[in-house]
C-alpha cells in the first residue's frame, strides 16, 4: 500500500506541480497574492486590522488555513476521477488514491504556511514567541475536515455530476463567512448565533491564538470541528466502499 500511495503521489507532483520549480514557486505565490490583495484592501479602509498592528499577518491567519481546506478539499474530491486509469489494477484501490491526495495536498499546504508566515515575520521582524501547540492543532483540524469534506464529495460528484457545481455555489460565501478578515468575537450576538456552526470559523480562531498571545477565542471547540469532520468522512467512505465499483464504471 506504501509504495502505491508514493507512486500516486509522486505521479500527481510531476503532473500539478510540473518537473521544473516553476509549479513550486507558483503553489507559494498564489496565496502570497491572496494575503497582499487583502491586506492592501483593507489597509485602506482600517487604521488598524482586529489583532496586533500587522496586516499581513492577521489575514494570513485568516486565509491560508481557508485556503488549504478549499484545496484539499477539491483536490481529495476528485481523487477517483483523476486515479480512474489506475485504480483499474487490483492492487491499487480507491483508499490509496485518497490518502495520497490527502497526504501530498496537506504537506504542499503546511509548507507553503510556514514559507508564507515566516517570511512575514522576517520581513517585519515580528517578535514571537508563537504557540505552536495551537498552530499544529489548527492545522491538524483543518487537514481533518478538508479531507472529511473531500471524500464525501468524492462519492457525491463521481455519483452526480451536478453535484460539483452545486456545490460550488453553496460553497462560495464561505470566504466571507470564515472569519478571514473580521473576528468572530467583535460580531453581534445573532450573527455569531449563525457564524458558531461554521467549523472553519473555530480553526481559524485556533490559527490566531497561536500568533496571538492575548486572543483567548474562547468560543472555538475542537470537538465540533471533529465531530464534523469524522461524520463526513466516515460517511464518504463507506459510500466509496459500497459503490466506488459502480462509479469506476460509469
Amino acid at each position: 500500500m506504501a509504495r502505491t500511495v508514493v507512486a500516486l503521489m509522486l505521479r500527481e507532483m510531476a503532473t500539478t506541480y510540473g518537473r521544473s520549480a516553476g509549479g513550486y514557486i507558483w503553489a507559494v505565490l498564489e496565496p502570497v497574492l491572496g494575503v497582499v490583495l487583502l491586506t492592501v484592501l483593507f489597509s485602506m479602509a482600517l487604521r488598524s486590522p482586529g489583532l496586533g498592528s500587522n496586516f499581513p499577518l492577521f489575514y494570513a491567519t485568516g486565509y491560508l488555513p481557508f485556503a488549504m481546506f478549499s484545496g484539499l478539499a477539491n483536490k481529495t474530491a476528485a481523487s477517483i476521477r483523476y486515479s480512474r486509469p489506475f485504480l483499474a489494477y487490483p492492487s491499487v484501490t480507491f483508499v490509496d488514491a485518497l490518502i495520497a491526495r490527502v497526504v501530498l495536498n496537506v504537506l504542499t499546504n503546511v509548507a507553503v504556511i510556514a514559507i508564507v508566515i515566516g517570511g512575514i515575520f522576517v520581513i517585519y521582524q515580528l517578535p514571537g514567541p508563537v504557540d505552536m501547540t495551537s498552530v499544529f492543532e489548527a492545522l491538524l483540524l483543518v487537514a481533518l475536515l478538508g479531507s472529511g469534506v473531500g471524500v464525501l464529495n468524492c462519492y457525491l460528484m463521481t455519483a452526480f455530476p451536478i453535484w460539483e457545481h452545486i456545490w460550488h455555489i453553496l460553497t462560495r460565501p464561505l470566504f466571507l463567512v470564515s472569519g478571514i478578515f473580521f473576528l468572530y468575537d467583535l460580531m453581534p450576538a445573532k450573527a455569531q448565533d449563525l457564524l458558531w456552526y461554521n467549523p472553519l470559523i473555530h480553526c481559524v480562531g485556533l490559527m490566531r491564538r497561536g500568533f496571538y498571545p492575548t486572543y483567548e477565542a474562547s468560543y472555538l471547540s475542537r470537538a465540533f470541528v471533529v465531530g464534523v469532520a469524522l461524520t463526513l468522512l466516515l460517511a464518504g467512505l463507506a459510500l466509496l466502499e459500497r459503490n466506488h465499483r459502480k462509479l469506476l464504471e460509469r
